[in-house]
């Protein structure tokens, strides 16, 4: 029998802080790590339409952020101190990593609507069973997918095209000029871990970094391989996909094939300690003052293939910040059509036919292409 204390019907961890959320509909919307790499793209995005209470480690720095923003305070939470954390709000948007599930549990427990843009695929599936465990009364709707889960209304947008889904593959072109917060590298800390994957209708384990290939994203022929993101995971449970397959690749193939190499020669298993971490994240992350996020979907069913190329000049953060912007709009109702009820995937969006509408208003440029009988171009590497 559980000794699990109660709250409402809903089980509270007794180790966790006692944080306390209210819905308030005529309150802000709370960007939990508002002032963040990402965080401040998405409140640049969202002030226009809502008042914000931006979150984090570092009440004056979120203070300066505020201060350009139309209707929008900072004040401290940081996840890592068990101080408890009050506040009114319409909604609740995860921009930082949340390990233990803090925010989540405060704002199912408060039936907030709530977006999390920041999980890796372990993660998620964590965060899906807990919030169906607790029954949510508002959205929560899990859009880590990459960039926020534009991958995932991309692809779902193809498919509508089409009729549906059979194969889904997702080539990642990282931008090595790029801006880059340090958690949106995490999921790359993770290559010595094989992950699960959907192919040909079976489910197998894969290693991260395999299966390179050369494909043309846009006009650049890039070296992607194989690594673990969420869409993977969700895609065959929410579309029927029977292939799911994301890989990425570095703006510069010298960059991919360094990388290849360290994976062939063992680094990022024996490597995995807290010993070797400033040496992948040497290997994996250096950010430059500014880049283009550029990716490419090919979606085929039936014979038929589409492929989008998706673009975004102002970079891979901001890209990010538009997938949590049309996230944040689905879990409120305000994109024109009911929110969701309980738990949802982005890819889930009752207005597929919309969807590259959508990022077109918000300066994303996609361009779809069709290949019948292809497979969108691709070329062994």
């Amino acid at each position: 029998m559980s000794t699990e204390p109660v709250s409402g019907g809903i089980p509270v961890h007794p180790t966790f802080p006692s944080d306390r959320l209210r819905h308030n509909p005529d309150g802000p919307v709370l960007l939990v790590g508002g002032y963040g790499t990402v965080g401040t793209e998405l409140a640049r995005l969202a002030s226009p339409s809502w008042p914000l209470l931006l979150t984090g480690r570092s009440e004056q720095r979120g203070g300066a952020l505020a201060a350009e923003l139309d209707d929008a305070t900072a004040r401290r939470w940081d996840l890592a101190d068990p101080e408890p954390f009050t506040a009114a709000v319409r909604a609740v948007v995860g921009v930082v990593n949340d390990p233990d599930d803090r925010v989540l549990r405060a704002a199912v427990r408060a039936g907030v609507p709530y977006v999390d843009v920041t999980r890796w695929t372990a993660r998620l599936q964590r965060a899906a069973t807990l919030a169906a465990l607790l029954r949510p009364t508002a959205p929560v709707l899990l859009s880590s997918a990459w960039m926020g889960g534009v991958t995932s209304l991309v692809a779902a947008a193809l498919a509508d095209r089409l009729g549906g889904a059979e194969r889904i593959e997702t080539a990642i072109r990282w931008d090595l000029a790029d801006r880059a917060g340090a958690d949106s590298v995490e999921f790359m800390d993770r290559l010595g871990l094989d992950y699960e994957v959907v192919q040909d209708g079976r489910r197998r384990s894969v290693v991260p970094l395999s299966r390179p290939r050369t494909v043309r994203i846009g006009d650049a022929p890039t070296l992607v391989a194989g690594i673990d993101t969420p869409e993977q995971f969700t895609l065959p449970l929410t579309l029927g996909t029977t292939t799911a397959a994301t890989r990425i690749g570095f703006s510069s193939r010298s960059s991919t094939t360094a990388l290849l190499a360290a994976r062939h020669a063992g680094f990022f298993r024996w490597g995995r300690g807290d010993r070797w971490e400033p040496a992948r994240r040497a290997l994996l992350y250096s950010p430059g003052e500014g880049g283009t996020a550029l990716l490419r979907t090919d979606v085929t069913s039936g014979g038929r293939t589409l492929t989008a190329t998706v673009e975004d000049r102002a970079g891979q953060a901001r890209l990010t910040a538009v997938g949590a912007l049309l996230a944040l709009r689905r879990a409120l109702g305000t994109d024109g059509a009911p929110p969701p009820a309980g738990v949802a995937f982005p890819e889930q969006t009752p207005r597929p036919g919309r969807v590259l509408e959508d990022l077109a208003a918000l300066g994303v440029t996609v361009t779809v292409t069709a290949a019948d009988g292809a497979r969108g171009g691709e070329a062994a590497a």
